[in-house]
């Protein structure tokens, strides 16, 4: 029984942790896309929307869309991106901002440095007072159990 007040809120801040990860990882994609100067015309071939939730938590719907466009070096390359703008229907042409070593991490967000620096500092301090919970929980289990140690023959 105890393992078990040790054990979940562990699970717990690694799988915010791996979040965490992942949220610095795509910034870092989407900053290299717009800070490599290189930019291309992309056809949208599909949207598409996910959801999630539902039941007694909120319903979240995702619009995604797929581009495909072609670099300088003549490779075709075709990409999905979630997020974006309900304007963009299957067909438009928008303008994709690439890297030159990885074109297929492109992003047809127009760049707002502000932006992504705001929502990924937020989500990372989500994800850290997230974490400190978690590790309050464990440090006041701890002494839970030390405690009740004390009282028990």
């Amino acid at each position: 029984m105890e393992a078990l007040f040790y054990a979940v809120p562990v699970l717990l801040i690694a799988l915010v942790s791996f979040l965490a990860f992942k949220v610095i990882r795509r910034s870092q994609q989407v900053n290299s896309a717009w800070s490599s100067g290189l930019t291309a015309e992309a056809r949208c071939l599909r949207t598409y929307t996910t959801t999630s939730g539902g039941g007694d938590t909120m319903v979240s719907t995702t619009l995604h869309h797929v581009y495909e466009f072609m670099t300088r070096e003549g490779r075709t390359v075709r990409f999905e991106e979630g997020n974006g703008p309900g304007t963009t229907l299957e067909g438009d042409i928008v303008t994709v901002y690439y890297a030159a070593d990885h074109p297929e991490r492109a992003t047809a967000h127009a760049p707002a440095r502000g932006k992504l620096t705001a929502e990924a500092g937020c989500m990372l301090a989500f994800c850290g007072v997230f974490i400190a919970f978690c590790l309050v929980f464990v440090f006041v289990a701890h002494e839970m159990f030390s405690a009740m140690g004390d009282f028990l023959p």
